[in-house]
């Protein structure tokens, strides 16, 4: 009586492929965004860490990633010697250097 009959109504193959591609944009924007929000740049920052490891000499100073301070003092496939004082050396995987300090960082005057 006070209820209407709901007759299922046929979609047109047109009208559901546009609600399909409408409902799947907000996924493809999420991802395009977390693309280059996150993932490109820490995709940049490896390519920059792996060719500052490929450039690592002999007496460059550099830091570790725990916070060690010394010099190169000898290199091999995958690890690196670093003299952190006169006479102690220590053998650290290449992986675990930092960053290069400039030529002269460890003997500034001051210190």
């Amino acid at each position: 009586m006070f209820i209407s009959n709901a007759y299922a109504q046929a979609q047109t193959a047109a009208a559901g492929s546009a609600s399909m591609l409408t409902s799947l944009l907000p996924l493809i924007l999420m991802f395009g965004v977390l693309y280059f929000i996150m993932i490109r740049p820490q995709m940049k920052r490896q390519k920059e860490h792996r060719a500052m490891l490929e450039a690592l000499a002999k007496g460059d100073e550099v830091v570790t990633a725990g916070g060690i301070v010394g010099k190169v003092a000898a290199l091999s496939e995958q690890w690196v010697h670093v003299e952190v004082a006169s006479g102690v050396v220590v053998m650290l995987q290449r992986s675990a250097v930092g960053q290069v300090l400039p030529k002269g960082t460890l003997t500034a005057p001051g210190q």
